[in-house]
């Protein structure tokens, strides 16, 4: 074969081969693109799909200009539970309580970024014991409250709740959106080495103040 006639078959060959790198290239970019697209519209559903079904905090009630003294006489409260105000110098240890407990010692741990979780106090033990289930360990109180308007009432300081009962789920977004949350006047405060429950004793030099 003469050496042009050689020349233009060899030119053809690589022309050949470099269209099949061209679309092969151009699979291997249509195919990583598609996955990409793929995976982030899974994403984008999954996120609006979990967004668009959490139940909404519009019934909310919001407190402001609430004063926040420490003092050792016994506080009138506007709101029950208590979302705020004057309280005792001594906090109350976040957990949960078999019995009501002080509202001037429950509201210094509102304070400190605490969620207070409040129930009737007939309500029955297993759904109790569902509702204590269901909130986390730390910076929270749960206790019943005699003659409790609704079933479940959830606090925090100058927020608060009222809840239908122990599965109504706006509980859950309650406690993400406001244990330690920006409303908090001195988050990250002991919820710790307060009171058990019992009111100190007016005068007791040893007891915490922040």
């Amino acid at each position: 074969m003469p050496s042009s006639s050689r020349a233009r078959a060899l030119a053809e060959v690589q022309k050949t081969q470099r269209a099949k790198e061209r679309r092969s290239r151009l699979l291997v970019v249509g195919g990583v693109s598609f996955l990409v697209l793929a995976i982030v519209a899974t994403v984008g559903v999954t996120i609006w799909r979990d967004t668009s079904s959490r139940p909404t905090l519009d019934a909310v009630k919001s407190y402001d200009d609430i004063t926040a003294n420490h003092v050792t006489t016994p506080v009138t409260y506007a709101q029950t539970p208590p979302v705020g105000g004057d309280h005792n110098p001594v906090w109350l240890n976040c957990g949960v309580y078999p019995q009501p407990v002080p509202n001037e010692l429950a509201v210094h741990s509102l304070e400190h970024g605490a969620v207070w979780v409040t129930y009737r106090s007939d309500l029955p033990a297993a759904q109790v014991e569902t509702l204590v289930d269901r909130v986390p360990d730390t910076y929270m109180v749960v206790s019943p409250v005699d003659g409790l308007r609704a079933p479940v009432v959830a606090s925090a300081w100058g927020k608060q709740l009222d809840l239908t009962g122990v599965d109504d789920a706006r509980l859950d977004e309650f406690v993400r959106e406001y244990r330690q949350g920006p409303q908090t006047p001195e988050p990250g405060a002991a919820c710790t080495g307060g009171s058990d429950g019992t009111l100190p004793q007016t005068g007791a030099g040893d007891q915490p103040t922040s």
